[in-house]
């Protein structure tokens, strides 16, 4: 892979950041934003579990995508305060993934403001995502192509990103949303995985208080360096392309997948999975 630095700035104008970064949707990280946010100085895992410590959370790992498992479907269950003590005491694969601020603690929106990026921001839909020491998400995109503001809080998380152009090289599943999960980014077997070698995108490390803006349907994958948690706000899909895009996944492909899963079980998983090496081989003529 090859991989370039996601650009860095210290701060940016609304102006800036339209021009230079939404308008040819390239990556940005802001080092220095949200200092004036109450988030800013209370946000650790601290003050998680003293205002969120009794409810329940679902938890996510990174087995591979089981027939039996329905979409976005927890792997387990925990308790905040426990799950918290858990990320302090020992690395753990468990993640917290899309958890709804407003659903589940309303307080929480009180530490921070929505920026004006110039996008309008969907308000409804601030989520947290939490996860212990070198535990990580398969790449993949999200189901709506949404542009992303990603702010970190507590420790340091590292990302690699890609734009839909490099779908042809990163063995993407057919019918979903990521690519062969046995595939680490981290580290990549280029022998195993030959097509990589022509992927061209991003990487770079977050820390407490920086963000990172991801554009229109680009692939992440997310390692945490330390145990962590963020917060992400959405805008919708300017591009008409991946507005329609969006639309297709959430109203057929999630359906027909499930469906699939269904009728066929296992047997869809395994075709699903070695038609993202046949297909990508193919176009690469690669044997």
């Amino acid at each position: 892979m090859k991989l370039a630095q996601i650009d860095r700035v210290t701060t940016i104008s609304k102006e800036d950041f339209l021009k230079n970064y939404f308008k040819p949707q390239k990556p940005l990280i802001i080092e220095r934003f949200i200092e004036d946010w109450p988030a800013f100085e209370k946000w650790n895992l601290d003050y998680m579990k003293e205002v969120a410590g009794d409810k329940e959370v679902p938890l996510y790992d990174d087995r591979p995508v089981d027939y039996k498992d329905g979409f976005n479907e927890p792997h387990a269950k925990m308790k905040m305060a426990d799950y918290i003590e858990l990320l302090k005491k020992e690395p753990t694969r468990y993640r917290i993934f899309l958890w709804n601020i407003l659903k589940e603690v309303p307080q929480l929106q009180q530490d921070f403001t929505y920026p004006d990026f110039g996008l309008k921001l969907m308000k409804g839909l601030p989520m947290l995502f939490f996860g212990g020491e070198d535990s990580y998400t398969f790449m993949h995109y999200d189901i709506d192509l949404a542009n992303i503001f990603h702010f970190h809080f507590h420790g340091k998380k590292q990302v690699i990103l890609f734009d839909q152009k490099q779908n042809d090289y990163l063995y993407k599943i057919p019918h979903s949303l990521i690519t062969r999960e046995d595939i680490n980014f981290a580290d990549p077997d280029y022998e195993k995985w030959p097509a990589l070698k022509k992927a061209e995108g991003y990487i770079g490390n977050l820390e407490h208080g920086q963000v990172l803006y991801m554009p229109e349907g680009y692939w992440h994958y997310m390692r945490y360096l330390t145990p962590g948690f963020s917060m992400s706000l959405r805008a919708i899909a300017r591009n008409p392309k991946n507005l329609g895009k969006a639309l297709y996944n959430i109203l057929v492909m999630r359906h027909f997948d499930n469906v699939m899963r269904r009728w066929k079980g296992q047997d869809w998983i395994d075709q699903k999975n070695e038609k993202a090496i046949t297909k990508t081989h193919a176009k690469l003529g690669i044997s």
